[in-house]
């Protein structure tokens, strides 16, 4: 009898060992999540100020976006050889197919319209209307029926109201400039910083907003295809490599049809050389890779609501390096934006936490 005892505190003991075990392990990879999206803003924030630095210098929007592709394609290419080479996973027609739509979406739209947007506004502007991507993401995973929306739920109300402010703080950064409230550099020579300017931003302004808007509703259409293919393919640096390889195949035609000059080409030891190198290993090879874990584990969601400590970095980093200033209009507007990205993230945790008890019944 006593033995019998004993058994049982011991299959008790056992229990809550392995018990406690695993809830350390889910909470290191929890940790190690948030740490992935913490990293990949800090270098989408970099890669904000050396694109606007080396445009500025004269670098062809299309070449920049052909060698960065290019460049990742080398540094992931190396890392899939190296750590999967023994995968498993079969290479199929319904693969090859996304693997262009990425490239399409990522390289051809994606980027060159960041870059042409990037050209008419700042990095902080960029940045911050950059956070519009989750509640686009959520719009497009809605209808694809990755996401749930039950509107008699507080959850689903969340979600729809978050993302109805943040389109309204993009509408107001897009039209309104408003005051200078922040400002280290009295004057720049190709941004006069008089009293007497409109509060309204200018045509070039609103034209670079729109390309932004639509390379923003590209890039969503590519995490949401990132995260479908991603479950076809089980071996996430091998189709990040994949996915530069198209860009860089896409790109590079875009800019033999666009860009005629033989001399656009040319890399020179300043920041053009730096540019591409930064983009291609750093962004479309790293970061891509980090992203490609983050959606496998957490959906495209959770890995576009960090988006908003990008912005903040590159607001800092833009006023000491480019001397950038800060308007009234951006700055309320997105507050509304991280306001709405946050109602929208308070919602899914909402649904998430309502889903668990249900999945235990």
């Amino acid at each position: 009898m006593q033995e019998e005892q004993d058994d049982q505190e011991s299959s008790v003991r056992d229990g809550i060992r392995i018990r406690s075990s695993t809830t350390k392990g889910e909470a290191c990879e929890e940790f190690r999540q948030y740490m992935y999206c913490i990293f990949s803003n800090f270098c989408f924030a970099g890669y904000n100020i050396v694109s606007k630095i080396s445009l500025d210098k004269g670098m062809s929007r299309y070449v920049l976006v052909a060698y960065g592709h290019a460049f990742g394609t080398l540094a992931t290419a190396l890392f899939a050889f190296l750590f999967e080479r023994n995968n498993n996973s079969k290479l199929s027609v319904a693969i090859f197919r996304n693997v262009f739509f990425l490239g399409l979406l990522g390289a051809v739209l994606g980027r060159t319209l960041f870059f042409a947007g990037l050209e008419y506004t700042s990095p902080a502007f960029a940045s911050a209307l950059g956070n519009l991507i989750p509640s686009i993401t959520f719009i497009l995973a809605v209808l694809c029926r990755m996401e749930k929306l039950d509107i008699s739920k507080r959850g689903s109300q969340a979600k729809i109201l978050g993302t109805i402010i943040a389109f309204g703080g993009a509408t107001l950064m897009t039209l309104y400039k408003g005051l200078t409230v922040i400002s280290f550099h009295s004057q720049r020579s190709h941004q006069p910083t008089t009293g007497s300017r409109s509060v309204l931003l200018d045509k070039d302004s609103i034209k670079g907003s729109l390309m932004l808007l639509v390379s923003y509703i590209s890039l969503s259409a590519f995490y949401i295809l990132q995260t479908i293919t991603i479950k076809m393919y089980q071996a996430p640096i091998t189709l990040t490599s994949l996915t530069c390889l198209s860009g860089a195949i896409l790109s590079t035609i875009m800019t033999e049809i666009l860009d005629h000059k033989a001399s656009s080409w040319t890399l020179s030891w300043n920041i053009t050389l730096l540019a591409p190198i930064y983009s291609g290993i750093m962004i479309f090879g790293i970061t891509v890779y980090v992203q490609t874990l983050v959606v496998r584990k957490k959906g495209p969601v959770f890995m576009t609501a960090f988006r908003p400590l990008a912005t903040i970095i590159v607001a800092i980093m833009g006023m000491l390096i480019l001397g950038d200033a800060l308007y009234m209009g951006s700055i309320i507007g997105a507050s509304l934006i991280f306001l709405g990205l946050y109602a929208t993230l308070w919602g899914k945790e909402k649904e998430s936490g309502e889903a668990v008890p249900a999945n235990h019944i």
